[in-house]
């Protein structure tokens, strides 16, 4: 308790001090509105990444002709570096708070049976890329196809042979297109295909209609400048190229942006986007819009920000680390309490306060209904949904499974989705460092890479043969002062003295959960609208569904644990109290003849006195 109450205030202090240097900066003239809900008209210069000076400016003449900085072209108006403090910018920043645990980014290699959680938010159960062997770069290289830009993508490079390919890729800058640019032709797919070129200075601008970037600065050499470019050796390697349309530019060289401040969903989509590979979930038709967006609102509707991009992410107890003054009225209590945005206020009648307690909203009215087995989806970030990388194959990795009803850090329970680490690591003083990706792909890459990977993209088989070949290959390694271990379907198998492969649990084998909100489904679909026997009977899924367990390993295929199990409730209980609702039928009408009788005496006995009052009221009379 006082440990907690210790961060608390730490978090508070930072992120007083945060704001407070934020607004000691000189204000911008785009910072602070006029008080005119019409969007400004931006017709506006170009200017490249060295400044925003006259030398700077992007002429359509230029030789050589660069692409235009969103940093130095937005940032001429707007303060780019209050902006870059944002939630989607400020992964990789130490004293920003990680708040609740979110979608971490899903690393795969088939070869070697490996998937793990990366994150640069310290969230239980997450790894950093660098535990990984990934540095900055390579790190942007594989995931920066759904980064807006910023964070790690502008990070400087600690590796020296990173040094001089940075000053030919350029950086990652913040993508301010991937949400305002309201024109129809903007191409945020193009996005990706530039970060896998390591065309990270080119990136943003080959998304933009008026522009198209053509080669690759993965081909060019380390000596390679993009600012005064001479022809490669090699003619078949095209250097990194920029062509702005013609009539992008006006009589005075100035480029019109359309620009929106209300950012549509479909922005929100390309990166946030979720299809179940089960129940014909791929089939947009049969599923139903999230009932906010039936109703005419939008994504930024509740996920608000002002200039800072501190966006309110919209969670129960997120008003104790957020300084945005709308956290706490854009949660759903804080909406459907208040009817803000013309939200119904629920009522909820007949059922008992201890669900608000023990429950959150989304337990209820979000995602899937709980069934007999949970399904598989795919998200944007993990399986590159929306790019041509994306593999349409159901049986793809990474697995990520839900509906998982888990209970939360602050004890309610809510529904989860939930994804089964699986890496090679090594075990010291009772903690788990992940391998990195050389030493991996050196041992147990040769040994389980031999087989050919399925072209669904599943898991190649493994048997605990191959994972004690694995081991003690590990085990043989000059290097290896420690001892390996291979996570695996939330065990973790490790040799023992007699070369013997044995099982133990660990805190670093557990699934990585985070709490899901959406689709949300209206009051009339909700969990519990027919009767209490959607949760409470012996076989409910919401207690009792099975939830699978991925794993490569051959021996744990259709393993499953239940849903009790991710709620910290004995089973036996569960099971005990939900078999009085068998019975509570009945007891409501021996109840209800019990009031009936006890009514019928009641009424009997004061007819009685009734009588005897009047008899001597009579007799007093007489």
């Amino acid at each position: 308790m006082r440990n907690g109450l210790i961060i608390y205030v730490v978090v508070l202090c930072s992120l007083v001090l945060v704001a407070k240097a934020a607004a000691d900066v000189e204000k911008k003239l785009g910072d602070v509105t006029n008080g005119s809900r019409a969007v400004p008209v931006h017709l506006i210069n170009l200017y490249n990444e060295q400044g925003y000076t006259k030398e700077d400016k992007i002429f359509p003449d230029d030789d050589p002709l660069l692409p235009f900085s969103m940093r130095q072209t937005c940032g001429f108006c707007h303060s780019y570096d209050i902006i870059s403090t944002g939630w989607h910018f400020n992964a990789a920043d130490p004293n920003i708070s990680p708040g609740r645990p979110g979608q971490p980014w899903l690393f795969v290699d088939l070869r070697t049976a490996t998937q793990i959680p990366l994150s640069y938010r310290p969230w239980p159960g997450t790894f950093t890329p660098q535990q990984l062997g990934l540095t900055h770069s390579k790190f942007i290289q594989r995931f920066g196809r759904h980064i807006p830009g910023g964070g790690a993508g502008e990070l400087d490079s600690d590796e020296p042979e990173e040094i001089l390919r940075q000053d030919v890729s350029g950086k990652l800058e913040i993508n301010c297109m991937s949400c305002h640019d309201a024109d129809p032709a903007h191409d945020q797919a193009e996005y990706t295909i530039q970060v896998a070129h390591q065309n990270f200075r080119w990136a943003a601008v080959a998304t933009c209609s008026f522009a198209s970037v053509s080669g690759s600065a993965r081909d060019m050499s380390d000596t390679y400048d993009p600012f005064m470019p001479e022809p490669p050796l090699d003619p078949k390697k095209i250097p990194p190229t920029i062509t702005y349309s013609k009539n992008a530019f006006d009589n005075e060289n100035k480029v019109f942006f359309d620009i929106v401040r209300k950012v549509p969903a479909e922005r929100c989509y390309f990166c946030h986007s979720n299809v179940d590979v089960d129940n014909n979930g791929s089939q947009k038709w049969l599923s139903d819009e999230d009932v906010h967006l039936a109703a005419g609102l939008t994504c930024v509707d509740c996920h608000r920000n002002g200039l800072e991009h501190n966006i309110i992410r919209g969670y129960e107890d997120e008003a104790f680390i957020s300084t945005n003054p709308l956290a706490a009225a854009s949660s759903c209590e804080g909406c459907h309490t208040t009817g803000r945005l013309g939200a119904p206020v629920p009522r909820h009648p007949g059922i008992p306060l201890v669900h608000f307690d023990k429950l959150t909203c989304t337990a209820c009215h979000s995602g899937p209904w709980p069934q007999q087995k949970t399904i598989r989806t795919k998200t944007s970030r993990a399986h590159a949904l929306g790019t041509l990388a994306a593999k349409k194959s159901p049986e793809a990795l990474p697995h990520i499974i839900y509906p998982v009803f888990a209970r939360q850090e602050n004890g309610k329970i809510a529904p989860h989705k939930l994804f089964w680490p699986t890496f090679w690591a090594w075990l010291k003083a009772g903690k788990v460092t992940p391998l990195d990706l050389e030493t991996v792909k050196q041992t147990a890459g040769k040994i389980i890479g031999k087989q050919r990977p399925p072209t669904s993209g599943d898991w190649l088989a493994i048997s605990r043969k191959q994972i004690i070949e694995v081991l003690k290959s590990l085990s043989s390694r000059k290097s290896a002062k420690d001892k390996p271990v291979y996570i695996c379907g939330g065990s973790l198998y490790r040799l023992d003295d007699k070369g013997n492969l044995i099982t133990a649990e660990h805190d670093a084998a557990r699934p990585y959960l985070w709490p899901i909100a959406h689709n949300v489904r209206p009051a009339a679909q909700s969990l519990g609208v027919r009767r209490c026997e959607d949760c409470h009977s012996t076989d409910a899924p919401f207690y009792f569904g099975e939830v699978a367990i991925d794993s490569p390993l051959v021996s744990q295929k259709d393993a499953v644990k239940r849903m009790v199990d991710f709620q910290h409730l004995d089973a036996r209980f569960v099971r005990i109290f939900a078999f009085s609702f068998v019975f509570r039928p009945w007891l409501k009408v021996v109840a209800l003849a019990s009031c009936a009788v006890l009514a019928a005496v009641l009424l009997l006995y004061a007819l009685k006195a009734l009588a005897c009052v009047t008899k001597v009221l009579v007799g007093k009379k007489d």
